[in-house]
């Protein structure tokens, strides 16, 4: 199972397991987004436990807020920030002070997805 969403900002994939969002560049994620994360959340993943990965190709910013209202998603377990500018991995240690869940970064799209694996297995 794997369905695309085009919403303008973001393209959005989801799979069995996990959620993946690529935003636009130079877009701004405020936490009024969230509402649309949670729509996905619960038509997707409302029983079943999942993995978001942040596809940061582009540049883009994140109000850190997000997180509050995204660390009460109970079935959400982790966070993969994947991006191949080493600077993004400092700004991840900034975001996961106000993400109180398990949060990497990682280079590539499969180190993230065995990540994945690890975290739900563990479930």
């Amino acid at each position: 199972m794997t369905k695309y969403y085009d919403l303008g900002f973001a393209k959005v994939e989801i799979h069995e397991d996990y959620l993946k969002n690529t935003i636009s560049e130079g877009f701004l994620v405020l936490p009024e987004h969230n509402n649309l994360l949670l729509e996905f959340v619960t038509k997707y993943f409302s029983n079943k436990p999942f993995v978001y990965i942040s596809n940061r190709i582009n540049k883009y910013a994140v109000d850190p807020t997000v997180y509050h209202e995204t660390t009460k998603i109970d079935t959400l377990k982790g966070l993969a920030i994947v991006s191949n500018n080493h600077r993004q991995k400092m700004l991840t240690e900034l975001e996961s002070k106000f993400f109180n869940k398990e949060i990497r970064y990682f280079s590539n799209l499969k180190e993230a997805l065995t990540w994945k694996n690890k975290i739900l297995d563990c479930l």
